[in-house]
């Protein structure tokens, strides 16, 4: 019998955070680790996969696709996923819609997938995702030769693709964003000719250091202040695909600890690139005690009063997935205010998080001010927020922000969480976690 995750939770307060945990694998390198072992031409493995909702949506599509996948016993302790052995290179026509569920990671570069195949495929997902831009995926990738077609000419899903004939562009993405930088390298590897994507601000360089370690011929420039990406088409190696702790996850716990004094948290094995870490680089202008050791992958957060800074749009990139834990931390700055500006590409994320993060806040007695492309948080001290009720959007990460406040409130004061169940999306061992930090 399967037991569903509560729909609302209650959240007592329990005191500062003290221990030491691994998170879960990376989502964002989950998702590339099957889509990567599923177009290599024989058998990888990969060890860490997340167990969240969103990466077992996209283990189905590789499926669904024509890959096998097999999974034995967990090659790490605590890792929810056994090691998986992936047999690939050889995708088909699809016999069924090809469902993402909540992931936009999912949509975007299963969207270049599918482009670059000789076959006719239907990407789709939930009311978010049914809601979320993809013109800025479906538009580069039409520009290649795919032919695509959507609600509103493609701005959104569902997405009916026939792919294949595709040759390689050079194109500038009008923003920065990871997910369509991926998408269309992605298509690039099954292109006549080299495919070329020039970043104003660099991103996430997942996909193309991926690449690059299983075979493919990817160069990464620096210019300017950008980068261009060059890639060349050709198959990609199989081989183990290796995924860490995400960060994004584990921002939760380092920023309520640091936060709350008298907390004491390390995390373990997680991915630490630049990319990836830019919210210790608010929490350490924000005055956080914090030990970074990038090698190890390791963060320990020690709690004390924090204060204000400036989080500008050159920086968003970095921490984008790690606004709504920051804004908690922000609320509890002694002084000051954690000011996110030009951050109008939050209102694009599973929720307008722009909105939601100020709802967050403010069903919590925060100070806090929601504009177009800005959100203030004001610093109430350690003592500020108080007990309430959190609508989570079906927004894993509102879900998880709203619980970690708990932390910060008086003994026997409670944070009411509604429709938990979209945590399941990224975290589902999330409050098992909260339970073993808050009683360790």
């Amino acid at each position: 019998m399967t037991i569903q995750p509560p729909t609302t939770v209650r959240v007592a307060r329990r005191g500062p955070l003290r221990g030491r945990l691994q998170v879960p694998g990376d989502k964002s390198v989950s998702h590339r680790a099957l889509i990567l072992a599923g177009l290599a031409d024989g058998t990888s493995t990969i060890t860490g996969l997340s167990g969240g909702l969103d990466v077992r949506h996209t283990r189905q599509i590789m499926t669904d696709l024509g890959v096998q996948i097999d999974e034995g016993e967990a090659a790490r302790p605590g890792d929810p996923v056994g090691l998986l052995t992936v047999t690939g290179g050889h995708l088909h026509e699809p016999r069924h819609t090809l469902d993402v569920g909540n992931s936009g990671t999912g949509a975007r570069l299963l969207t270049g997938v599918c482009a670059g195949q000789p076959f006719r495929s239907v990407i789709t997902g939930d009311r978010s995702i049914a809601t979320r831009p993809m013109d800025r995926v479906v538009q580069p990738l039409r520009a290649m030769g795919a032919q695509i077609d959507g609600r509103e000419a493609g701005r959104f899903t569902p997405l009916t693709i026939s792919g294949g004939n595709l040759r390689g562009i050079d194109y500038a993405p009008p923003m920065a964003s990871a997910q369509v930088k991926s998408a269309i390298l992605l298509a690039g590897l099954f292109a006549e000719g080299a495919t070329v994507v020039r970043e104003a601000m660099p991103t996430r360089r997942h996909t193309e250091e991926m690449l690059a370690a299983h075979g493919v011929d990817v160069v990464t420039d620096q210019v300017g202040n950008g980068t261009v990406i060059t890639l060349q088409p050709g198959p990609v190696t199989p081989g183990p695909f290796v995924v860490p702790g995400d960060p994004s996850q584990a921002a939760f716990w380092i920023c309520i600890a640091a936060a709350v004094p008298g907390s004491d948290v390390t995390i373990d094995n997680l991915y630490l690139s630049r990319e990836r870490s830019g919210f210790l680089d608010v929490l350490l202008a924000m005055g956080a005690d914090l030990d970074i050791d990038r090698a190890a992958g390791t963060v320990r957060a020690r709690g004390r009063e924090l204060h204000g800074t400036v989080v500008t749009g050159a920086r968003l990139p970095d921490l984008i997935d790690e606004v709504p834990a920051l804004a908690v931390a922000g609320a509890l700055a002694r002084t000051g205010s954690l000011d996110f500006q030009d951050a109008g590409e939050l209102r694009t994320k599973e929720s307008d998080r722009i909105e939601t993060v100020a709802a967050l806040i403010g069903a919590l007695g925060g100070d806090v001010r929601a504009e177009n492309s800005r959100l203030v948080v004001h610093g109430m001290g350690p003592d500020g927020l108080q007990p309430g009720t959190v609508v989570s959007h079906h927004d894993h990460r509102i879900a998880m922000a709203g619980a970690i406040a708990s932390v910060a409130m008086r003994q026997g004061d409670v944070v009411e969480v509604d429709d938990w169940t979209c945590v399941e999306t990224s975290y589902p061992g999330f409050l098992d976690d909260l339970e073993r930090l808050t009683s360790a």
